[in-house]
């Protein structure tokens, strides 16, 4: 299913008075390590904490009268889950949200604080999309999938979009991956406004369904993964919109390991001075990694959410 630079700048429009525009900040420290010029796009300061916003809000502004009236249903282990509940609160739309029963407890509670009715399930032993089909058959509810919606994408490319507008071309976008929801809409953006820009997706090594689906270029699922970054924990790139966009638009795909991953969201943490999620740390540990040579480059880098654990960080902090 085609989404197009259109789709996005319309979706900004669409969103622009309920969504922050987000700042985009630098550090003379990572630039001097990296020798880079870098800037990173900070979702974690979206409202509800992460970039899902952007998406959840412009598929529930484009639903009709009746549909909104009888509300919607959405999965999600978090991020997408508050999103949608946030959304549905500013718009009058009644959410259920179905949860797995391991989702981050700051998540969970900021899902009912905006008022979604929220149904637990195992992730290891039920389907959550099915649970949510069933749901939205028995209730007469709109489906809201986490990504793999030509509104959801659209959506999330408006973070790209912004950065653009303000750093003017980049030779590289990192860009987090789970469902491919960010990395297709932001890769649709480059593309169009940086056309020279390279774009890559940032996965962690025990879910890099994407990075296999795009060497081999048939969609690869993993099931479950075990990671700490929990957006990512998603099975698959979404076959229908997702999957197709990011073999169009996206130039490659790296992995980072979950040590990686918590040496650097704490030293964001530390040397930025904001908070942010393991998953929103992904495109970040890759540069600071320095899994590419981002040399004399001019770099651009979402950070896709800041919705952590703090109880959770203060243990692995002590570990």
């Amino acid at each position: 299913m085609a989404v197009t630079f259109g789709d996005v700048a319309a979706a900004h429009e669409r969103i622009k008075a309920a969504a922050k525009r987000t700042p985009v900040l630098t550090s003379a420290t990572i630039d001097a390590l990296t020798g880079a010029q870098v800037h990173f796009k900070c979702e974690n300061f979206q409202r509800m904490g992460a970039f899902k916003f952007r998406g959840a809000y412009n598929a529930l502004a484009q639903l009709s009268a009746p549909q909104k009236k009888r509300g919607v249903v959405a999965f999600s282990s978090g991020n997408h889950a508050q999103a949608v509940a946030l959304s549905g609160k500013l718009l009058g739309v009644p959410t259920t949200i179905v949860m797995p029963t391991d989702a981050p407890k700051v998540k969970l509670e900021a899902t009912r604080g905006y008022g979604a009715e929220v149904i637990l399930y195992d992730a290891h032993n039920e389907d959550r999309q099915k649970i949510s089909e069933q749901l939205a058959a028995e209730r007469g509810m709109t489906l809201i999938p986490p990504f793999d919606h030509p509104h959801i994408a659209a959506g999330q490319g408006t973070a790209a979009k912004e950065l653009f507008e303000e750093t003017g071309p980049l030779d590289l976008l990192l860009v987090p991956c789970g469902g491919g929801g960010l990395l297709s809409g932001c890769a649709i953006a480059a593309k169009h406004l940086s056309p020279q820009c390279r774009v890559i997706g940032v996965e962690p090594v025990a879910g890099d369904d994407g990075a296999r689906s795009f060497a081999s270029k048939t969609l690869q699922i993993i099931r479950t993964p075990d990671t700490i970054a929990d957006g990512a924990r998603t099975a698959s790139l979404g076959e229908k919109v997702t999957f197709p966009l990011i073999l169009k638009h996206v130039d490659g795909f790296l992995t980072v390991t979950d040590e990686e991953l918590l040496n650097t969201m704490f030293f964001l943490w530390e040397r930025m001075k904001i908070v942010v999620e393991p998953t929103g740390a992904l495109a970040a540990c890759a540069l600071l990694q320095k899994k590419l040579d981002a040399k004399g480059r001019k770099v651009g880098v979402v950070i896709s959410g800041g919705n952590v654990d703090l109880a959770w960080a203060a243990r692995q902090l002590a570990r």
